[in-house]
């Protein structure tokens, strides 16, 4: 009788396996999707930016692709995507809680949360046409002004600047805020305000001990969300300077298209390994952020 001991085991840790596997199976072609679009690019990246055109190793591209005007471009993409996060958190924040602080079913609580689902992922060329159309050197806006006495593009402003990409940038970003911080508003209990007034506490004093300390970390998680955001984008900034101001995706690619360094056809992909290791970062930062926020509001 002692073998059917181990084939009972043999059979369940069978049961065990197929279970496990008829379970996850659905993550197959997610699993082969991301890998093929994801992943393998990732492994492309990593080994030519370790590489010269003959395939031997060097960090020459990597060396490269911090001095000069590669150095230069993630100083100005971090700096652009910095301002627009906080700018877009700010902003985003403060709409989301006049959001909530309207009637549940009323129509402003849907429209700005129709409105924000849509602008959050309008970007690229058509967003630099509308504000060129907009607020360009000829755009309805600007002539209106112009027609009033008030030339902007004589006061300094220029669209097609520094300036003029972070104001197109927060455009899209404040709506991304609302998106993923209202649930963390949503979130604040009602009973803690009602604690905290039943002892005493100031509306001021309710924020700054209570409510601000909770949502703090889900705040920060959202600005970094917002930072990995700008940092990555590509089509908006390279419509509207068609490159002048220089930002990494513009450099990466100018490089990718043929516009390529001398000896050193790589360098585009160890600027994208740059990018990568700061958005993994941006990234890790905030799933840490998420989790802490998760004890109070989960």
């Amino acid at each position: 009788m002692a073998p059917a001991a181990p084939t009972a085991v043999r059979a369940g840790v069978v049961r065990r396996v197929t279970t496990w596997v008829t379970a996850h199976l659905g993550l197959v072609p997610f699993l082969v999707y991301t890998g093929v679009f994801l992943g393998a690019p990732v492994v492309m990246v990593l080994l030519g930016a370790f590489q010269d055109n003959d395939g031997v190793f060097t960090t020459d591209n990597i060396a490269s692709a911090f001095k000069d005007q590669f150095g230069r471009s993630f100083a100005t993409s971090i700096e652009l995507s910095v301002l627009t996060a906080v700018l877009g958190a700010v902003l985003g924040a403060v709409l989301a809680q006049a959001v909530l602080a309207s009637k549940e079913d009323g129509l402003l609580r849907k429209f700005v949360s129709s409105a924000s689902g849509v602008l959050a992922n309008f970007g690229g060329v058509p967003l630099a046409f509308a504000f060129i159309a907009t607020l360009g050197s000829i755009g309805i806006v600007t002539k209106a002004l112009k027609g009033l006495g008030f030339d902007i593009y004589a006061s300094g402003f220029n669209l097609f600047n520094f300036t003029g990409i972070a104001i197109v940038y927060v455009y899209f970003q404040i709506p991304l805020m609302v998106i993923v911080f209202t649930p963390a508003l949503e979130g604040m209990r009602e009973q803690w305000r009602e604690a905290a007034a039943n002892l005493g506490a100031t509306k001021w004093q309710y924020w700054r001990h209570i409510a601000g300390p909770i949502l703090l970390p889900p705040f920060l998680a959202s600005m970094l969300l917002l930072f990995a955001n700008a940092f990555s984008a590509y089509a908006t900034a390279y419509a509207l300077t068609s490159g002048v101001v220089p930002l990494v995706p513009i450099q990466i690619g100018s490089l990718v298209s043929g516009n390529v360094v001398a000896d050193q056809q790589n360098l585009g992909k160890a600027l994208g390994l740059g990018m990568i290791v700061v958005v993994a970062l941006v990234m890790a930062i905030y799933n840490w952020m998420q989790r802490r926020a998760s004890r109070w509001l989960g």
